[in-house]
């Protein structure tokens, strides 16, 4: 399985791939939404875990742009802002998932689950 991670500090991309399934085999990483948009449309991940806030493009428009293409796309929004009106705006934009960065146990509950299907 293929993942995305996009965050614009590296230190959040590595911790993050500590909290990887081994399942996930090709883990590929974006600083900015702008450059994982189209990374998307190369790649297709079967994952993409994507920060909010990021100098170019945040996440909620990468989202929003990625699922205008690809409805059925994978996207977990990994944030250090908790923030209702965050949440909701990702999971609007067609987010699977929201997590804080303080609490990864909750992405490695969401992508277990993919695990299964």
């Amino acid at each position: 399985m293929k993942i995305l991670i996009v965050d614009d500090n590296e230190q959040v991309r590595n911790l993050l791939r500590d909290y990887l399934p081994t399942s996930f085999d090709e883990i590929y990483e974006c600083s900015d939404g702008g450059e994982a948009v189209s990374f998307f449309k190369r790649h297709q991940p079967d994952w993409v875990l994507m920060d909010w806030e990021m100098p170019k493009m945040n996440g909620i428009t990468a989202i929003r742009e990625i699922i205008g293409e690809f409805p059925t796309a994978n996207i977990c929004m990994v944030t250090a802002f908790d923030d209702e009106e965050i949440r909701s705006e990702a999971l609007s934009a067609g987010a699977s998932g929201f997590v804080l960065k303080d609490n990864l146990f909750e992405l490695e509950d969401i992508l277990a689950k993919a695990e299964v299907h």
